[in-house]
């Protein structure tokens, strides 16, 4: 009967399976909770790069999207633009412009609507409008490049400070000096030294980066000035139009 029972069927645990499955969890919780005790260990200065770094993540997604919209413009814009100026239909060349919240646009209605005056006024207005144009696309760069060049030096205070702790500690430990008691100051040292280098890495890259989508974004608001003046310049007199 023994044996009988022995030998009756018993569901089969996976042991293997299911330790496999729990060493990731506890993997990444033990990262988690390592990262958040290196970040402890750096000191106050580490909220500061920590404020410091959303701050850039903020300022480079939000201008991303202002300056990708500011280039969402019809391809066929200009085209439309030469074709309603050339036949007298101003109205209508300023309804399309009004159609699209961009730059390239706000430049050409002001321009559309200083046609009939000097050619000079009429390139004043509109490099006015381009200039209060260029300004708004490039706020909070200088904010961005702050956090560039602050964020190493901040680390690197976070540096000296944590040698002075770990000198300190040595003066005070005399004779009985261990290497423990140097752990904590250097510890502090280096992680807010990598802290720092970090955050200045992001917002150095994401300035640069900016930069030169506002550089792409005012080629392109220039070239359709230039294509404007030529419209305005060809633009049939009165009297031709009449003929």
């Amino acid at each position: 009967m023994l044996f009988n029972i022995l030998q009756t069927d018993i569901p089969a645990v996976d042991l293997e399976g299911t330790l496999t499955e729990a060493v990731p969890a506890v993997q990444a919780t033990e990262m988690s909770q390592s990262l958040f005790s290196m970040f402890k260990m750096g000191g106050a200065l580490m909220w500061v790069l920590l404020l410091l770094s959303v701050i850039a993540i903020y300022i480079i997604g939000k201008k991303w999207w202002v300056i990708r919209n500011a280039s969402n413009i019809g391809s066929h814009f200009m085209q439309d633009i030469r074709d309603y100026v050339t036949e007298g239909k101003f109205k209508s060349a300023i309804t399309l412009c009004q159609k699209y919240d961009t730059p390239v646009a706000r430049m050409i209605e002001k321009g559309i609507n200083r046609i009939g005056r000097p050619l000079s006024d009429l390139q004043t207005a509109i490099e006015n409008t381009g200039n209060v144009e260029v300004e708004r696309l490039e706020k909070g760069l200088p904010i961005l490049a702050t956090i560039a060049g602050g964020a190493p030096m901040i680390g690197f205070l976070g540096t000296v400070i944590g040698m002075v702790q770990a000198f300190f500690n040595m003066s005070k430990a005399g004779n009985n000096i261990d290497i423990t008691m140097l752990s904590g100051g250097i510890y502090t040292a280096m992680i807010t030294t990598v802290g720092g280098l970090i955050v200045g890495i992001i917002a150095y890259f994401g300035y640069n980066w900016l930069t030169s989508k506002i550089s792409d974004l005012v080629y392109k608001m220039e070239s359709s000035t230039m294509d404007f003046i030529d419209i305005v310049l060809h633009e049939p007199s009165e009297e031709e139009s009449a003929k």
